[in-house]
């Protein structure tokens, strides 16, 4: 019997025993402990900043529940299985590991710990003890191509994009859909960083696409580096992860926003009930995982009511960003019409769309 088990039977047990109701948590001297794994610094937005305010929102819903600790800018890879054994050594009854490059790491210490439970963000490997989860980024980055789409006038827009990984082609591939949706002459131009984290080369980066003609940038990184760039050259930008709108005041035009908090809070919630089972999550606008920020006010009435639409459509189910017929970049149909990418089609995406520009590096 694992240590959480057995901490929800003796609390029952004595309950029976006293014969008055009193709660869980009476029982529990300890609260459940919780430690988070961050790759960049939290700072006041981005990927680790929402992973964090989702933190926050967890211990203000179960309140003396839960004990909380994090650590920040842990690189992925044999530091991260470092980090990530520290916390299983030091009786935390719940991990999050919240980078892709954790997910192996996370696997490796979890056959070591049985008993404690581990949720890795945005990978797809599971096990008995470790559970994953990752949002529909790709349903917001759609939206927020819709709004690039209208108000480009170059008709090319830049992206800053991490690695090529799956998830970061699907927010690549959405995004230039969402733009030629409305505006069928749209392109979109890419350069890879390879980082999660490097606002030097973030910078440098948008600051080349903008010299190549880019009037929006947007990215898939996780500091401000980009949007500000679009700032001091004058052009749009659209944030990724939170909203960035202080850090581009004139120029922002709205973010594709992730937010933890509603599921760190019920994971927690059945780890300390004893509910908790090892299960692949994929949320997004319908289950509040991902939303958009507010529009620009300079972006007009008409396409925010656009937007409001297709919002409306996606959550419902009326719509779907990669519904056919959608072509790859060479012109082939790679999604007919009357087809919808299933989720496991979208989980190995390895292609552009027709629109993006540049060859896809391997």
């Amino acid at each position: 019997m694992s240590k959480l088990s057995v901490r929800k039977t003796v609390s029952m047990w004595a309950a029976a025993v006293l014969g008055f109701a009193v709660s869980f948590s009476a029982f529990a001297a300890d609260p459940l402990k919780v430690g988070f794994v961050y790759v960049s610094p939290i700072g006041d937005a981005g990927w680790t900043y929402q992973h964090d305010q989702g933190r926050k929102a967890m211990e203000g819903a179960l309140g003396d529940k839960v004990e909380t600790k994090f650590i920040e800018s842990v690189p992925e890879g044999g530091e991260a299985e470092r980090v990530i054994r520290q916390f299983a050594s030091d009786g935390y009854d719940l991990v999050f590991t919240t980078s892709f490059g954790y997910m192996n790491p996370t696997i490796k210490v979890a056959k070591q710990f049985p008993d404690v439970v581990f949720e890795h963000a945005t990978g797809y490997k599971t096990a008995g003890n470790v559970g994953n989860y990752v949002a529909r980024f790709y349903e917001a980055r759609y939206l927020t191509g819709v709004v690039a789409g209208h108000m480009t006038e170059s008709n090319t827009a830049g992206y800053v994009a991490a690695f090529p990984i799956p998830e970061v082609l699907r927010g690549i591939n959405a995004f230039t859909l969402g733009m030629r949706s409305v505006n069928p002459d749209a392109q979109v131009k890419v350069i890879w960083v390879n980082s999660w984290f490097d606002p030097g080369r973030e910078r440098e980066a948008a600051d080349v696409l903008i010299s190549q003609g880019a009037d929006v940038v947007t990215h898939h990184t996780d500091s401000t580096a980009a949007v500000q760039a679009a700032e001091d050259a004058g052009v749009w930008s659209v944030g990724y992860h939170s909203d960035m709108s202080k850090y581009g005041p004139e120029r922002h035009l709205t973010a594709a926003t992730h937010h933890w908090g509603g599921y760190y809070t019920k994971t927690a919630r059945e780890v300390i009930n004893g509910a908790w089972e090892s299960t692949r999550v994929w949320g997004g606008l319908a289950e509040g995982m991902v939303s958009i920020a507010p529009l620009n006010d300079e972006v007009p009435a008409d396409v925010a009511k656009q937007v409001e639409g297709v919002t409306a459509a996606i959550k419902d189910g009326g719509f779907h960003p990669f519904q056919g017929p959608i072509k790859d970049q060479g012109g082939e149909v790679a999604v007919p019409e009357g087809k919808t990418m299933t989720d496991e089609e979208l989980s190995t995406m390895e292609w552009y769309v027709e629109g993006v520009l540049g060859k896809l590096p391997k």
